[in-house]
């Protein structure tokens, strides 16, 4: 194997790897399973081109990582896991479709020891199509063999979550006047940036793509903001709904927001990113806190919940997670990403069986 892979492997202090070479595709599978003291790991299925394979298992492990921490934030019964799909090119067709039907096998060799998802990458109809060899897809109806948008779930969580850092910064969650910039506008960006523009506040839209920026500010009447000027445009408060690391040594001195809560994994390039905002006085609410709507209402709906309206009631707990956290670290002066990390791991520590000796 190669001898990047097996550093990154004696180095994580997850529970083990699960690899495997797809070879009509030239696929790397890796299923990274971090812990399992809440319940079995799950979390989302990747698929990307990587500029390395390394770049993929990393990848996997730190999401994984992430969902130990997400699944213990609200108390869930799953443990931490991430797949990653490292493909060689964009895979389309019968390609696609072989490529997930054994990887889906693959999850069922693994007899119910890893529960997987939508994630960067892969869709909906990817799931259903996964579901066809396995029986451990997260947000499927079994019966009817259809497969559940997360999106407007984990949506609705930040909604809340940013609600929570408005009132902890300026003493009111009401949305109306308030400066949103949304960062990426897919399945999670493009239904927070309605939900702003509904609740009254002014947004700001960025993305890659100009012509979807185009169209939804035509539709909510709201301003673009260049890629490039996303960090130093002034706003109340910026929402990364794209990729990761977007809060690193180079953009965090030039950020000129209040607050940072947003859907994307990983924003931290490092942990340390998130004492230089508390240094700078900028509110950053953890991501695997606020992004986990989609993570909590497919976690109901294993359990037979599928009401869209008892639903996101139940997502509004992510508003009160993100409260209590921020109320914790402003009043013990620490960050919200230290604050975050000792609920979680308090949660943690009363679950773990002790070692006998």
């Amino acid at each position: 194997m190669d001898r990047d892979l097996l550093s990154l492997i004696e180095a994580w202090d997850g529970n083990g790897v699960v690899t495997r070479f797809d070879r009509p595709t030239g696929t790397w599978i890796f299923i990274a399973l971090h812990d399992d003291t809440l319940g079995p790991p799950a979390g989302g299925t990747r698929m990307k081109v990587y500029p390395a394979l390394a770049d993929g298992l990393r990848d996997a492990m730190r999401l994984a990582e992430g969902m130990t921490f997400k699944w213990a934030g609200l108390g869930l019964k799953f443990g931490g896991g991430k797949a990653v799909l490292a493909i060689k090119q964009p895979l389309e067709g019968e390609q696609r479709r072989g490529l997930l039907l054994r990887y889906g096998a693959l999850i069922e060799s693994l007899r119910g020891a890893f529960c997987t998802g939508a994630d960067l990458g892969t869709s909906a109809g990817d799931m259903s199509t996964i579901a066809e060899a396995c029986h451990h897809v997260l947000g499927i109806d079994y019966g009817s063999r259809t497969s559940t948008d997360p999106g407007p779930y984990t949506a609705h969580g930040v909604l809340r979550g940013l609600q929570a850092a408005l009132a902890q910064s300026f003493g009111s969650e009401a949305l109306d006047g308030r400066e949103v910039l949304v960062q990426g506008l897919g399945g999670v960006g493009l239904p927070l940036a309605r939900s702003l523009a509904r609740g009254g506040a002014r947004v700001l839209l960025s993305d890659l793509d100009d012509r979807r920026v185009e169209v939804l500010k035509q539709e909510l009447g709201c301003e673009s903001v260049a890629p490039a000027d996303v960090y130093s445009t002034p706003c109340d408060v910026y929402a990364p709904c794209a990729v990761g690391a977007t809060l690193n040594p180079r953009t965090i001195p030039t950020l000129a927001c209040k607050a940072v809560a947003g859907s994307a994994n990983n924003q931290l390039l490092e942990a340390e990113d998130a004492e230089r905002l508390h240094q700078r006085g900028i509110l950053y609410v953890p991501d695997y806190i606020i992004n986990s709507g989609g993570a909590l209402s497919f976690s109901l709906m294993a359990e037979g919940i599928r009401d869209e309206e008892s639903l996101m009631r139940e997502v509004d707990r992510v508003g009160t997670a993100v409260a209590e956290i921020l109320r914790e670290a402003a009043e013990a002066d620490i960050s919200p990403f230290v604050a975050a990390r000792r609920r979680t791991q308090r949660i943690l520590a009363e679950h773990r069986a002790p070692v006998d000796a």
